[in-house]
C-alpha cells in the first residue's frame, strides 16, 4: 500500500466529518462556511474558471489535486470540492505537497 499524502488523510477526514461538498452545482449553493476549494488537475478549463470563481467568491484557497480528486474524496468523476471546516481547511493547506498544489490568486 502507497503512502498517502498528508493533505490526502485531512481531505478524508473532511468526508468522514461531512465537512466537504462534491460538484460544482452544489459548491455553487454553498452561501458562507466555505475554506478552501479543491480541483482536480483532469479538470476543464471551463471547470478551472468556475473553482477560481468559487474561491474569489469565498475568499479562500483554490488548490489542485495532481493525483485527481476523485481519489481523495472517494467519488467517481468528482472535480471540484469545498472544504466547510476552517481547521482542516487550514491542515489541508498546511501539508500541501506535490500532488496537491495551493494556486496563486488568478
Amino acid at each position: 500500500m502507497e503512502n498517502k499524502a498528508k493533505a490526502e488523510t485531512f481531505i478524508g477526514f473532511c468526508v468522514r466529518a461531512r465537512k466537504i461538498t462534491i460538484g460544482a452545482g452544489a459548491v455553487d449553493c454553498l452561501k458562507k462556511d466555505v475554506y478552501l476549494i479543491l480541483v482536480c488537475s483532469t479538470a476543464s478549463q471551463n471547470c478551472l474558471s468556475l473553482a477560481k470563481k468559487f474561491a474569489r467568491r469565498h475568499g479562500c484557497p483554490l488548490m489542485l489535486c495532481v493525483n485527481g480528486l476523485e481519489n481523495a474524496v472517494h467519488k467517481a468523476g468528482a472535480k471540484i470540492a469545498a472544504v466547510r471546516d476552517k481547521n482542516l481547511a487550514a491542515a489541508i493547506c498546511t501539508n500541501a505537497d506535490k500532488n496537491f498544489q495551493l494556486i496563486p490568486e488568478a
